[in-house]
């Protein structure tokens, strides 16, 4: 049986402003269950990652921040949320609900989690909506307990894998591999083992062309024995950021190619979901929930 990690802090409410992009973290499993995709039983709610698990990835002096609340004001502009008990303890549960998502995958060949893919998060600073990096810190959790010896991380979300990038610069055991918008968020891009800058207006022949041709032989030089998707659906044509002109349809073949590559060659994979700012929730929801449908068909 295919796992979920889902906790309802997920959809945390935020001030003004904020509410919307979380509104997708509750509507996700919603929609699952109420279609009858999923039951209560694919679903499990993580616990609270702890702080010696934190700072295999992140810096003490900012993990102390995020937990005594002294982020400045400079740095939570840079995170792009107000600081709050509540946001810290989303963040920590997010973290641990990935970690425990790499067990499952072990177990059923993949696991997935509702929210994370928080890959702007640096060691010593948050950005982009990002505190923690949920897949940087399950990625070293494997390697401190030797669950895996070289690990890969897809990162198919719009806006370049920054803060992974950087984490593992100087970690042979983790690859890191980003397609990302090239005139897209950060700006400042930091170097990936592999990136790819796609142009603005990369529709579905020409994004689906490249990731065919660039991931099995990726497969083939990394060797991963465990890998991570961030799935991120800021790919589509409809999102308000994204500047590519992939269709629903697109993504979803986007997603066929990974699951089929990473089962065929028996690599467990955890996902995450990553960003979306479609205009419309619903076109997210759907985009999202064609991820966990093909999961499921997949790993079932």
């Amino acid at each position: 049986m295919v796992r979920i990690a889902f906790d309802k802090i997920y959809s945390h409410p935020l001030p003004e402003g904020h509410r919307f992009p979380m509104l997708k973290y509750e509507l996700i499993p919603e929609q699952l269950m109420y279609e009858g995709s999923i039951t209560g039983a694919n679903l499990f709610t993580p616990a609270t990652c702890n702080e010696e698990v934190v700072l295999w990835t992140h810096d003490k002096a900012y993990y102390q921040k995020l937990i005594e609340q002294t982020l400045s004001a400079s740095e939570q502009r840079k995170i792009g949320f107000p600081q709050s008990p509540a946001l810290t303890q989303r963040e920590l549960i997010i973290t641990q609900g990935t970690i425990d998502c790499c067990h499952f995958a072990f177990e059923h060949g993949t696991a997935l989690n509702v929210a994370g893919g928080t890959h702007h998060a640096f060691a010593e600073k948050g950005e982009g909506f990002c505190l923690l990096n949920d897949m940087a810190a399950a990625s070293n959790y494997l390697l401190k307990k030797k669950l895996a010896k070289s690990i890969l991380i897809i990162d198919l979300d719009v806006h370049q894998g920054n803060g992974t990038a950087k984490l593992f610069e100087n970690e042979t055991r983790v690859f890191t591999f980003s397609m990302h918008g090239e005139h897209n968020y950060p700006f400042h891009k930091e170097k990936s083992n592999l990136d790819i800058p796609l142009k603005d207006g990369t529709d579905d022949n020409g994004y689906l062309g490249i990731l065919k041709e660039t991931l099995p032989k990726l497969i083939e030089q990394v060797k991963p024995d465990f890998t991570f998707f961030l799935s991120g659906v800021d790919i589509l044509e409809t999102d308000k950021f994204g500047k590519l002109k992939v269709t629903l349809n697109g993504c979803r073949q986007r997603d066929e190619i990974v699951f089929t590559e990473l089962k065929k060659h028996q690599i467990p994979v955890t996902v995450a979901m990553g960003g979306g700012y479609s205009p419309d929730v619903k076109t997210i929801v759907e985009a999202h929930c064609n991820t966990f449908r093909l999961a499921i068909d997949m790993f079932n």
